[in-house]
């Protein structure tokens, strides 16, 4: 009988290696196949597939959203082109543009096509790209449009609005992103702390207190690492409640802080917030979660 004649499915063998200069060991016991959501489970669909988390949907992805992020086809494109395809391409092509306008030196043409698409193109991964390529150039005319994407109707549209104003001057758009820790959404209120504490540091102690209660584990997670900069007995007594938080991760990040860890704001940059669908995909450059 083979693996698909078996009702209960194929066993994943993952690579194991007790040497730790082996390139394939000794491996992450959370990056063992066999541990995914869903093995061994009686799932007839993507629905019956618990993560464990109310804040994360499964869904499929069109090629087409899984390719947006390569922009070799558009490598040798001039910008006449890529604003061309910004403005009249399919919405994989509007996406595929304003990445590759993010790593390019624009004209007012280019960036004028660009505010355009953050305020008013209809897919909102497009709208995303564009508020990310417009905090790649910086400006006034910049801030201004990435300002007003901080009211999209998209979170990750507004998620990547507070990365763009870090960006362009975290100290002139210190009052917008202030306000962004009011918003509905997780991923805006996190990366408008980890803005927040990159400016002010361990004054801004007071504020991260705050939000040790917030609904979002990726926010309470940060929150302990912030904290591990903040002295004081309210910070401690914080960080031992988070310690024994339902969500590991929040946990882990409190025992840590504890440990006497500090925030490395290196690491707090490398993954505030975005979407994680496949159209933004990686973990640093254009198309990825947002480097503040």
């Amino acid at each position: 009988m083979t693996d698909s004649d078996d009702p209960s499915g194929p066993t994943i063998d993952p690579v194991v290696s007790d040497d730790p200069t082996d390139a394939n060991g000794p491996p992450d016991p959370n990056l063992d196949p066999n541990e995914s959501p869903g093995v061994d489970a009686d799932v007839k669909g993507l629905e019956d597939i618990d993560l464990g988390r109310d804040d994360v949907d499964l869904g499929e992805a069109a090629l087409a959203d899984l390719t947006v992020g390569d922009t070799a086809p558009v490598a040798g494109d001039g910008l006449e082109s890529l604003v061309s395809d910004l403005a009249d391409g399919s919405p994989r092509d509007r996406r595929r543009a304003a990445i590759a306008l993010s790593r390019r030196d624009l004209d007012e043409a280019a960036v004028a096509a660009l505010a355009t698409s953050a305020r008013s193109d209809p897919d909102a991964d497009a709208r995303q790209f564009a508020v990310e390529a417009l905090g790649e150039h910086g400006g006034d005319r910049a801030g201004q449009v990435v300002q007003a994407s901080l009211e999209d109707d998209d979170p990750w549209v507004r998620a990547e609005a507070v990365v763009a104003l870090d960006a362009i001057d975290r100290d002139r758009y210190a009052e917008a992103v202030q306000g962004a820790l009011e918003d509905d959404h997780p991923a805006v209120r996190r990366n408008a702390l980890v803005s927040i504490w990159k400016r002010r540091g361990a004054d801004a102690g007071e504020m991260v207190l705050g939000f040790v209660d917030d609904e979002s584990d990726r926010v309470r997670e940060w929150v302990a690492t912030m904290l591990a900069g903040v002295e004081g007995e309210r910070a401690e007594q914080a960080l031992r409640t988070l310690a024994e938080d339902q969500c590991d991760i929040v946990a882990t990040a409190a025992m840590q802080a504890l440990e006497g860890g500090s925030p490395d704001l290196s690491t707090m940059g490398g993954g505030p917030d975005r979407s994680g669908d496949g159209a933004r995909t990686g973990e640093s450059g254009p198309g990825r979660p947002p480097d503040l």
